[in-house]
């Protein structure tokens, strides 16, 4: 029973020191390394920051999360600042990297689309998919379409009538299925309204 228990804490312990994601009682149990509730922290300082702009005034603003993928390597966020006439999408990045000394740790970035830019890229995706759609579905896994908005490069197939879409930006490789693509698209069309 003591080797059991004693078992069970070194764990515990272990996973408290070692976790990628910084544990707080609100978390300790439930933490996903890629999680919304992990996006949405870390995206507000990149938001007042370089999307708003620091300012000694007291600014309001909202921060939605929209969607997170299954995989975690790409969460949607709404935001909007009605002070400064500034709304629209970002994207979370995240992926594992290796420093120099061999050590594994979780990278992160975040991409602002403004409004008009979000929607234009949101439907190009959706466009490209309807529009290539039968040659997607000929030959599934094989074929792909590819493009390049703004400074990512998207690429997307299907595997068994279901599309998937990779998105390239600034060294990361974030796979956005079909359910977290239309659940964000959807939320944010919604929101803008």
């Amino acid at each position: 029973m003591n080797l059991k228990l004693s078992y069970l804490l070194i764990v515990v312990v272990c996973n408290l020191v070692h976790s990628q994601v910084r544990m707080n009682s609100n978390n300790i149990w439930t933490a996903k390394e890629f999680s919304k509730e992990i996006s949405l922290f870390n995206s507000k300082n990149f938001l007042f920051k370089t999307v708003l702009g620091s300012t000694p005034d007291v600014v309001q603003f909202e921060v939605i999360p929209l969607a997170a993928t299954s995989s975690g390597e790409l969460t949607t966020l709404l935001y909007k600042c009605d002070e400064k006439q500034k709304e629209g999408i970002i994207l979370g990045f995240f992926g594992d990297y290796w420093n120099d000394a061999g050590v594994l740790y979780q990278g992160y970035s975040f991409k602002n689309l403004e409004k008009q830019k979000a929607i234009d890229f949101l439907n190009k995706i959706e466009s490209s998919i309807e529009a290539n759609s039968k040659f997607l579905k000929e030959n599934s896994d094989n074929n792909n379409i590819y493009f390049k908005y703004d400074d990512m490069d998207v690429l997307i197939w299907t595997n068994a009538g279901v599309y998937t879409i990779r998105i390239f930006w600034e060294g990361f490789d974030s796979t956005w299925e079909k359910t977290a693509f239309e659940r964000s698209k959807r939320r944010f069309e919604k929101k803008i309204k």
